[in-house]
């Protein structure tokens, strides 16, 4: 199965979860009167709008590159993912806290047992399509050979991190929910219930704020991780006939795409066929180490001999040394 593929299978595990639990939170917090239960299912309602972003930006993001894009049209994935975190923002936060402040001044049943059994079937549901991307992560982070936590700190896939987040955030929100129903019956008081809608309204907008921002970062060009840049200098400068990286720049163009664009000093007795050759090799070795497709370009600039310092670059433009 392909990381496209695998994507594609845990979105639509997640909307098809976030159906069900958006309808039976619902029907529960009409039922039982219960603000918290209500901003459950807004918090579910804006999910699936959600799983719809992003399965619309699986779709586009996988069209072949053209004239008018010629690194192909990945970045649809971050621009999908930005409309999500604005409809969690926007349906989900501030859906929960306007009904938190209206829970303030009314009572819920008495017996909120429809609620309960809703929490159950809601937190069944949701911990399947958490555990689906979980397992996902922790496969890609296999593959890639690195740790669960720095595969999500890392990953450029914001299409699955959104999913993560989501999940995470509902299963939070389902103990919120359930703490609120609970105090309510404890203490006869409306106010725990308008509290932890309340509550889920503000871990919203945290988690809204943290995916607009992840997605705004690559959208105006993120470099690789410092995991992947070690790898790349390493690859370019462990290769014969280049003496050494003097710049290098990377940007992901995608969840699957990376630019690496190198300024390098060439042995001075390497002929221009050779540099070839090794600018070839460089480019395969790259794209079986990395885990995106590598578009290489290497700059040769000139180097000037410093009496009593080290080599510098003639005429080169900022970037990251390697």
């Amino acid at each position: 199965m392909t990381r496209n593929s695998a994507t594609r299978r845990t979105v639509l595990i997640a909307g098809a979860a976030n159906v069900l639990v958006g309808v039976v939170k619902l029907a529960a917090g009409i039922l039982v009167g219960s603000s918290a239960m209500l901003a459950e299912a807004a918090h579910s309602a804006a999910d699936t709008l959600n799983q719809g972003f992003l399965l619309a930006s699986l779709g586009r993001g996988e069209r072949p590159a053209d004239a008018r894009h010629p690194f192909g049209y990945g970045q649809e994935r971050y621009f999908w993912s930005l409309l999500a975190a604005f409809g969690i923002f926007i349906a989900g936060a501030g859906f929960s806290v306007f009904e938190g402040l209206l829970a303030l001044r009314h009572r819920g049943s008495d017996h909120p047992l429809i609620a309960y059994v809703a929490l159950a079937v809601a937190a069944l549901a949701e911990g399947t399509s958490l555990v689906r991307v979980l397992v996902q992560l922790r496969g890609e982070a296999r593959r890639d050979g690195t740790r669960l936590l720095d595969r999500v700190r890392t990953s450029a896939d914001t299409t699955v991190k959104t999913n993560l987040f989501e999940d995470s955030t509902a299963m939070i929100g389902l103990a919120l929910a359930a703490l609120g129903l609970v105090l309510r019956q404890v203490t006869g008081s409306p106010v725990w219930d308008g509290a932890a809608s309340m509550a889920i309204g503000v871990l919203l907008v945290v988690i809204a704020i943290r995916l607009g921002m992840d997605s705004r970062d690559f959208l105006i060009g993120r470099a690789a991780s410092d995991e992947t840049i070690e790898t790349i200098c390493a690859e370019i400068e462990n290769s014969p006939g280049i003496d050494a990286v003097l710049a290098l720049r990377t940007m992901h163009v995608g969840p699957d795409q990376l630019i690496v664009a190198a300024q390098v000093a060439f042995s001075d007795d390497i002929s221009a066929d050779r540099a070839e050759d090794v600018s070839d090799d460089i480019d395969r070795r790259l794209a079986d180490r990395l885990p995106q497709m590598p578009h290489v370009f290497l700059d040769p600039t000139q180097t000037t001999h410093e009496p009593h310092g080290p080599q510098t670059p003639s005429g080169a433009t900022s970037g990251r040394p390697c």
